[in-house]
């Protein structure tokens, strides 16, 4: 059976999306039977609110790879250091309230680290090398991005196998680089991602977008459907409808580039209009220390609108608690600000039986598309796509769901029907094994 190593990206003590669409990638390709496969953190450990099925070690462990970037003597420690310095409870313990890094310090690091075995991180290059080839020993590297495909000359050359890269938000690491560095990294990332035997994507729209970004031939885009695993959510009763006050939902990471604040924005508006008195707003998800001030500079308007009673505030949710919140909530809306790569938050809530509203931009008007569970609204301005200003502002959009129960009970029930059968982690593993079989056969026929 051929073997798959996933090398996949923590997010220090955070729930990621891209850390969780690998989880539940890997675990779906070993239930398969076709393909074994392997798991591997960099960085850090990863966060999941399911099974974690990665292994218990972690390469380019995040401290190694500050530490010898801030200081260059440390790439001669000997291994027992490094390997204590990678330890995974060590990693979690010391980045389970990491927040913020300088811009410069984050420039520095993306550059070296994708300039590979030229790069500062050699020495864990050296590292990943020889575990790959004296332990896992695969037939194909798949990367959670081009991020961390520095190496990708090293792997091709030394293993002699095919490696491609799950392309899930690069850009919007990218451009919040300083310069001289983002220029630098771009190219750094362009190289990659051409070397790469197959680019994996999850919208038409994102290929093209990243096809053009990364200056890359669009052929080398394979769009993927975008799955979650099921089982919890169709264990979920039906929805019925109840007297209770109606709930708009935000589920997500706390930050600007998430469009909380616009939501804010629109939830003040629409509460204006006195149909909408008891309606109430229930935000869940992580916030980084350095998102704080920007929290609470929204959070003060609520309170001076006087809203605040209206709004409740949870950190970040486990399993259980996402389901339950879930099922406590008539509709969510995550009004994000970026070209969004995936959505998986808007999988889940449509699991659950619950509509979304999302901006017309990124990968969401292909997955409302295919799944009719969800309406479109406009995006910021500041994201705006000239073929979607067709779409009506938010608070509208908003407004018209919420004045019409039944058509959010219509919405939420063919959203649900779509993620079960067709945005599932099974029909997400089987594309991609097929992909693995087919780019297989062509580097043979090579």
């Amino acid at each position: 059976m051929p073997h798959l190593v996933y090398l996949t990206a923590g997010a220090a003590g955070m729930f990621c999306g891209s850390c969780m669409h690998d989880n539940a990638l890997v675990k779906a390709i070993l239930a398969g039977g076709q393909w074994d496969a392997t798991l591997v953190p960099t960085y850090t450990p990863i966060r999941t609110d399911e099974e974690n099925v990665s292994v218990d070690q972690v390469f380019f462990g995040g401290i190694n790879v500050y530490l010898q970037q801030k200081m260059p003597w440390l790439r001669f420690l000997p291994d027992f250091a490094d390997r204590w310095l990678d330890q995974p409870w060590l990693i979690r313990r010391l980045t389970a309230k990491a927040s913020d890094t300088s811009p410069k310090l984050l420039g520095q690091l993306a550059v070296s680290m994708l300039q590979g075995r030229n790069g500062n991180q050699r020495k864990e290059v050296a590292r990943l090398l020889k575990w790959l080839k004296q332990t896992a020993r695969p037939d194909a590297i798949l990367l959670t991005n081009v991020l961390i495909g520095g190496c990708i000359e090293d792997l091709q050359r030394e293993l002699g196998v095919p490696v491609l890269a799950t392309l899930q938000g690069d850009d919007a690491f990218l451009d919040v680089l300083p310069a001289p560095h983002r220029d630098q990294a771009m190219r750094l990332a362009s190289r990659v991602a051409n070397r790469c035997d197959a680019l994996l994507v999850h919208s038409q729209a994102y290929a093209d977008y990243m096809a053009d970004y990364l200056q890359v031939p669009r052929e080398k885009m394979q769009v993927m459907t975008l799955g979650i695993d099921t089982e919890p959510w169709a264990q979920l009763p039906d929805r019925t409808e109840t007297n209770a006050p109606q709930v708009i939902g935000y589920l997500a990471r706390l930050a600007p580039e998430k469009g909380l604040h616009r939501l804010i924005d629109a939830f003040i508006e629409v509460k204006r209009d006195p149909r909408f008195e008891q309606l109430q707003l229930r935000v869940a998800g992580w916030l980084g220390d350095h998102r704080q001030a920007w929290f609470q500079s929204h959070w003060d308007k609520l309170q001076a609108a006087g809203l605040a009673a209206d709004v409740r505030y949870e950190t970040d949710i486990e399993r259980a608690d996402k389901l339950k919140f879930l099922q406590e909530i008539d509709l969510l809306c995550v009004p994000t600000e970026h070209f969004e790569p995936k959505g998986l938050f808007a999988l889940e809530a449509m699991a659950a039986g619950v509509p979304v509203v999302v901006p017309a931009i990124g990968a969401f008007p292909e997955l409302i598309a295919h799944t009719g569970g969800g309406q479109l609204c406009a995006p910021a301005p500041s994201s705006a796509d000239p073929d979607s200003t067709n779409h009506p502002p938010l608070p509208t959009v908003l407004a018209e769901l919420l004045a019409d129960p039944a058509r959010l009970r219509q919405l939420g029930r063919q959203g649900r029907s779509a993620v079960l059968a067709k945005h599932n982690a099974a029909s997400m593993a089987s594309e991609t094994t097929a992909l693995l079989n087919r780019v297989l056969a062509a580097r043979t026929a090579r």
